[in-house]
């Protein structure tokens, strides 16, 4: 009985102690201090950024996420105890929470009257303090989007701050309110509170004066707060490991056709493996280039490179023999990576060949593995979590090739911390869950298939399924009918080709394709929605921005734009003479690239300062939809008038749909340039397409006279258009080499 006593009176004389460190630590009540405390023992909280909630000037507004039942009991407890908590339904009644509610002022949510009540914004202007909790949704419906609305209304009324809350890793408790499936329950997950600084709506508003809706500039804010709750400084193995603690380290997450499934910890424990060789044979920090498809190995040898220090130079091996010694020259590649199986299957012999010609050695992973022991594999089965070298977010992981469709290819290169800012960016914008399967047939040397379609799925715990070639158009859909995604990466090119093989059902289990690099057609978009109910939200990226910089989502969708930008992202627009409605798109954010290698200074990071000039010539609306105009380089100037090739497409496309054009610009000795149409399409004649601009009113200026008929149009291996093939041809077919 004694010592049932003394235990407990050392329970209670540590709780009080606690209870006074936290007191003072982050300048709360002692009562709300003790009551803390469980919460802060159970869940090991990183609270520091509290102070910045507490300190915060009033009238403030605390936008909460509401992932759980627990987030009101916390910020009850950490909030100023002067704070009006504006509680849902079952948290003004629950039992449980009857303590903490006595921590403060506290009044039920009713979604039809209490965001239009006059005493809110009484008690802001009164130097008063709200906390909203909103409903966890990443694309909130109609419902959710008027709580948005409202709280900014009060927020300009009142002339108050908004404070956002994040506060990550509840998802995955037992009293989440996210359904099982889509989030891992797990009892004592370590939790994050992520706190923005205060800012009035009119601040928010300056960040992105060209995006003018007070709305979605609290809405963008409050996505912020999620994309933060992830710590970005811990780098991409990290966040990987994370990932696997989290869905479990024997979830199966990456399959492919040849080799099957493996689960995060076989991953691992084969990227260890190989880790440890490209140690032995290779520098800390050294470019290391990969020349690989999209399947298994690929995957392990990146995550083997980035847990021992060394930077990913994926190789694009569909760029030709000269853009490939010219990429090793570049980045001072001394190794590259690949399989003979691999090189014998793709017949791109000359490819080796000219990487070896670029001054760099072939590590074939064949012998790599004939080199593993016994020992390797049992030390690797032991320390699979932990990564071979110090992880620094802030060190380059990745280079990667543009695809030089307008221009000669620059390495960029892009550091773990901007390859995880631009996953987490993702997640704060579109909606997925481990629930869903993800096919990704993009190649891994272009950074959408990179990024979106292999990072992603490995840090968010989506199961991954690589196929090698975006081009095997009939046998793609076939994948898909057998592993059923829910969500696919590709390009407009691509989608419609499978489109075109495909039976009903082989695409029956997708929710949505994200398309990008290219724009998407209307009868592409509708194809997908019609026969396979999927819709296809367009996004639009860049190499130099890790790469996606917006996109579309299922509720916030606008057709013929590429969306909205992604949180945290900045973007001003500078005047183009010859342009009215638009700019050249400028981008800041933590996703833009670290910097550009260039041929002529192989080696060397020229570091990127300030604001990135994308070269895209762009219009937004007042609510952040962006539209693409073209590239800079994707317009003609003739006779002194700025003409979008881009919109020149537009206009062919909706008079032959169903097949592919491409328009460039000649040089023209009267009137500077002129509009060539390469094209697919055995009917076209210039007449029928003149008639049909003016019928449609297309200025005179930007229908082409001249038509170039092709059997193909030439492709990149990423899948975008190859406008210096296709101005090439059409130069030499009209007889322009000279002028040229």
């Amino acid at each position: 009985m004694i010592l049932t006593l003394a235990l407990l009176a050392g329970l209670v004389f540590a709780w009080l102690l606690i209870g006074v460190i936290e007191r003072f630590r982050l300048d709360l009540r002692f009562t709300q201090a003790l009551l803390y405390v469980p919460f802060k023992l159970a869940y090991r909280i990183a609270d520091n950024r509290m102070r910045i909630a507490r300190s915060a000037k009033t009238p403030v507004i605390y936008v909460v996420s509401h992932q759980s039942r627990i987030e009101p009991a916390l910020m009850l407890s950490l909030l100023p105890d002067d704070t009006l908590h504006i509680l849902d339904e079952a948290s003004a009644r629950s039992p449980w929470l009857e303590p903490w509610r006595e921590l403060a002022r506290t009044i039920a949510f009713n979604a039809e009257h209490i965001f239009v009540s006059r005493r809110l914004v009484r008690v802001l202007k009164g130097k008063g303090r709200l906390a909203v909790y909103l409903p966890d949704n990443v694309e909130p419906d109609v419902k959710s989007f008027r709580l948005f609305r409202a709280i900014t209304r009060i927020a300009m009324q009142a002339d108050a701050t908004i404070v956002p809350i994040f506060v990550a890793g509840t998802r995955d408790l037992p009293v989440s309110l996210t359904p099982k499936e889509k989030a891992p329950r797990h009892w004592f997950p370590r939790l994050s509170v992520s706190v923005l600084e205060p800012m009035t709506i009119a601040e928010l508003v300056a960040r992105n004066p060209d995006m003018a809706s007070n709305t979605n500039a609290l809405f963008d804010r409050f996505a912020e707060a999620r994309l933060y709750g992830t710590n970005l400084d811990r780098g991409l193995f990290l966040a990987m490991r994370d990932a696997a603690d989290r869905i479990g380290p024997s979830s199966p997450i990456i399959e492919d056709v040849i080799s099957g499934s493996l689960s995060y910890r076989k991953l691992f424990i084969g990227a260890r493996v190989l880790g440890r060789h490209f140690e032995a044979v290779t520098a800390p920090g050294e470019a290391v280039g990969v020349l690989l498809p999209n399947a298994n190995g690929v995957v392990l040898t990146f995550v083997g490179l980035i847990s021992a220090g060394r930077v990913a130079a994926m190789i694009n091996y569909t760029a030709g023999p000269a853009s490939v010694t010219a990429a090793v020259r570049t980045a001072v590649i001394r190794t590259v990576i690949s399989s003979r199986a691999f090189i014998e299957k793709a017949a791109i012999d000359d490819i080796v060949a000219a990487v070896e010609a670029g001054g760099a050695k072939m590590l074939w992973l064949e012998d790599v593995r004939a080199g593993v022991t016994t020992l390797d594999k049992v030390a690797a089965a032991l320390l699979w979590r932990l990564p071979l070298q110090r992880q620094q977010a802030s060190k380059p992981a990745v280079i990667l090739f543009t695809s030089g469709s307008e221009g000669t290819p620059k390495a960029v290169v892009l550091s773990n911390r901007n390859l995880l800012a631009n996953v987490m960016q993702a997640e704060a914008r579109v909606s997925v869950s481990p629930a869903d399967i993800l096919l990704n047939v993009l190649p891994v040397f272009h950074s959408f298939g990179l990024t979106g379609g292999t990072i992603l799925p490995l840090v968010l715990g989506i199961k991954l399924f690589l196929y090698p070639s975006p081009l095997h158009y009939k046998i793609i859909p076939e994948i898909a009918r057998k592993v059923k995604p829910t969500v696919m990466f590709g390009t407009d090119t691509f989608l419609a080709n499978y489109a075109r093989t495909a039976k009903d059902g082989d695409f029956s289990s997708l929710r949505f394709v994200v398309a990008g690099a290219e724009a998407v057609k209307p009868e592409t978009r509708r194809t997908y929605r019609d026969r396979f109910h999927a819709s296809i939200v367009e996004g639009f990226g860049l190499t130099e921005a890790a790469p996606v910089v917006a996109v579309n989502t299922a509720i916030h969708n606008r057709d013929g734009t590429v969306g909205r930008p992604l949180p945290a992202i900045r973007v001003k627009l500078e005047p183009v003479e010859g342009i009215a409605d638009g700019g050249r798109l400028w981008l800041d954010g933590p996703n833009l690239m670290m910097g550009y290698m260039t041929a002529d200074r192989p080696g060397e990071l020229q570091r990127l300062e300030g604001w990135h000039d994308t070269g895209d010539i762009v219009s937004i609306d007042r609510e952040g939809f962006i539209t693409i105009r073209g590239r800079a380089k994707r317009f003609a100037k003739i006779a002194g008038e700025m003409v979008s090739l881009g919109a020149v497409e537009m206009l062919v496309q909706s008079l032959w749909p169903e097949e592919r054009h491409a328009a460039v610009a000649v040089p023209d000795k009267r009137r500077g340039e002129r509009i060539v149409l390469v094209t697919t399409a055995d009917d076209a004649n210039a007449e029928e397409l003149r008639q049909f601009g003016k019928n449609a009113g297309a200025a005179e200026l930007m229908v082409p006279n001249d038509i170039i008929k092709v059997d193909e149009i030439p492709v990149l291996g990423s899948g975008k258009t190859d406008y210096i093939s296709a101005r090439k041809l059409a130069i030499d077919r009209l007889g322009l080499s000279a002028a040229a």
